[in-house]
């Protein structure tokens, strides 16, 4: 059984715990992780009470020793290489420029982009020694255009998408294929109902884009031969301006 690693996992009703889902479905054992660890032992428990196959780490993406930990723990465990690994943390960081503090702004760029870069660093490690895999970021509307009060994602989001660029032009001939993801709107998952219900319930369902929906375009990156791979594909709903 190959193996999947996938940081930023939150409530089951969240991409990361979605994600973890279907690359179980896949056949894959998932190392489920992110900071909260009773959050990942849940979604782990979930998928393995489906007949899958998972593990919980508790880590946070931004220590660069608890991301080595993790990819140490998932290479180590019996089985297959590492196939896959995902890098969905993230943080909606809002505010004018002018009312930051160099630590917000810095916050934010350690979640969207430092984690990303140990992260990434850690998974082709692995997968060169291994023969290759696939390693997919989850990118936003902000990852490809600025907005007004929101300089600090839009930065962390876009340095996210050059960094992705790079390792997928350094790293083919090894054959780890590098993804990402544009998730161009409003996710119809826990976190917008609970944070924003009002955002959530103008938009509708119609309006925000499917968890399952997202997770299947991760897995058309994941299973594309090799001699046709795709860097990019972004998802929206029919809704959406763009």
């Amino acid at each position: 059984m190959k193996k999947a690693v996938i940081i930023g996992v939150g409530p089951e009703a969240g991409l990361g715990a979605r994600l973890c889902r279907r690359f179980a479905e896949e056949g894959l054992h998932v190392f489920a992780a992110g900071r909260t660890a009773a959050v990942v032992e849940a979604v782990a428990k979930s998928i393995d009470a489906r007949g899958g196959r998972a593990t919980a780490v508790a880590a946070d993406a931004t220590d660069e020793a608890q991301v080595v930990a993790l990819f140490d723990r998932a290479q180590s465990a019996p089985g297959g290489a590492i196939d896959l690994a995902i890098y969905n943390a993230g943080n909606n960081t809002p505010g004018r420029i002018l009312d930051m503090t160099a630590e917000y702004f810095e916050r934010s760029w350690r979640v969207g982009c430092l984690g990303g870069f140990l992260f990434g660093r850690e998974a082709v490690r692995r997968m060169i020694a291994t023969g290759g895999g696939a390693l997919l970021f989850t990118g936003a509307s902000a990852s490809l255009r600025g907005r007004a009060n929101f300089g600090a994602f839009n930065a962390a989001k876009g340095a996210l998408r050059n960094l992705a660029q790079a390792m997928a032009k350094e790293y083919a001939e090894q054959r780890i294929h590098v993804g990402h993801v544009v998730i161009d709107g409003p996710i119809g998952g826990e976190k917008i109902r609970k944070l924003a219900p009002d955002y959530a319930a103008q938009k509708g369902e119609e309006g925000l884009i499917d968890l399952d929906g997202i997770a299947e375009a991760f897995v058309y990156l994941y299973r594309q031969k090799r001699n046709a791979w795709s860097f990019e594909v972004d998802v929206r709903t029919s809704r959406e301006s763009w």
